[in-house]
């Protein structure tokens, strides 16, 4: 499949007013049960039961809502959002990291930014924080595993730190290394994957605006469980490319090698775009399962190209996506 250059295909905005999580979270339940004109008991509830899944003490972050970058999708409950994960440090049931990402200690914590760049930094997270305003963009989520979500990050493009260090002619790519502590994360013992966990990017993906920095969700600092206190969210490919718990950015003239990729390079390319036609060896890739949404009689959703950031498509122009899957 050769990919053309397309519109662009960003979806026209629903903005998300998201102070703190807890009135974003009441809000939306309030004017979805408003809409079918059944605020009780039941759904009081529930909007508690959300809310008391709040991290204790976590710190607010404040953020403007950027308007192009929402979808006009129910958004993922925090309380879904924060227990249903693959982070595979901390154990490789989904439930894992909820439990045990406790030990996590994300202060002091600082990022190293190196390799092809004129102005190699290290940045401690407050500095993090403060490089570039800080903006809510609700993304699509979509996990290779066939199930999604649709999240509320905070962060910024991933760009703006890339200018920061101004990386040199010689840099092709960008390599994110995550945290591989063994005193905080038990799931480094398993053999699973290669460690440190390692994602990978070109230089012109790294720099696309949707790509994203993101230090906090839902109004508040990451959860430690979605990886804290730094990562990337990369909405047009599968989750798995936005590494966790960033410890390193290098660029580099080749191509990094990647975790899954290393683990097993006939299912998990090193794009990993989001590709409804292009199936997993073991699974199809057309539908997927929205967290949330999990009736008996619950159909799937259908898969869109590129996670349905469309705009994206010119990265790939000529590329025949089903060899550079």
């Amino acid at each position: 499949m050769l990919i053309k250059p397309g519109p662009n295909g960003i979806d026209i905005p629903f903005a998300s007013e998201i102070t703190p999580r807890e009135i974003f979270e009441s809000r939306r339940t309030f004017i979805r049960q408003l809409a079918v004109g059944s605020i009780a008991g039941g759904a009081l509830a529930q909007m508690a039961a959300r809310n008391a899944f709040a991290q204790s003490g976590a710190q607010k972050l404040a953020a403007k809502t950027n308007p192009g970058y929402v979808v006009m999708e129910k958004t993922t409950s925090y309380k879904d959002a924060a227990s249903y994960n693959n982070f595979y440090e901390f154990g490789t049931d989904k439930a894992d990291p909820a439990q045990y990402a406790g030990s996590l200690k994300t202060r002091p914590w600082t990022v190293a930014i190196d390799g092809e760049v004129k102005k190699p930094m290290t940045l401690d997270i407050d500095a993090l924080l403060k490089l570039a305003p800080l903006e809510e963009r609700v993304y699509r989520l979509r996990c290779v595993e066939g199930w999604s979500m649709v999240i509320p990050w905070i962060g910024y493009s991933l760009s703006e730190l890339i200018r920061k260090v101004e990386p040199t002619g010689n840099a092709n790519y960008g390599e994110f290394i995550s945290l591989a502590d063994k005193t905080q994360m038990p799931g480094l013992r398993s053999p699973v994957l290669e460690w440190p966990y390692v994602e990978g990017l070109r230089l012109d993906e790294a720099n696309h605006p949707l790509a994203m920095l993101v230090l906090g969700m839902y109004g508040e600092v990451l959860p430690n469980q979605n990886g804290a206190p730094v990562r990337i969210v990369l909405p047009w490919k599968y989750g798995f490319k936005s590494a966790k718990s960033i410890v390193r950015i290098r660029f580099t003239r080749d191509e990094p090698k990647t975790a899954w990729h290393i683990s097993a390079p006939q299912e998990y390319g090193f794009y990993s775009n989001v590709n409804p036609l292009v199936d997993h060896p073991r699974w199809s890739q057309a539908t997927e399962r929205r967290i949330g949404e999990d009736g008996f009689l619950t159909k799937k959703r259908k898969t869109l190209m590129f996670n349905g950031y469309s705009d994206v498509a010119s990265l790939y122009t000529g590329m025949d996506l089903k060899k550079f899957f």
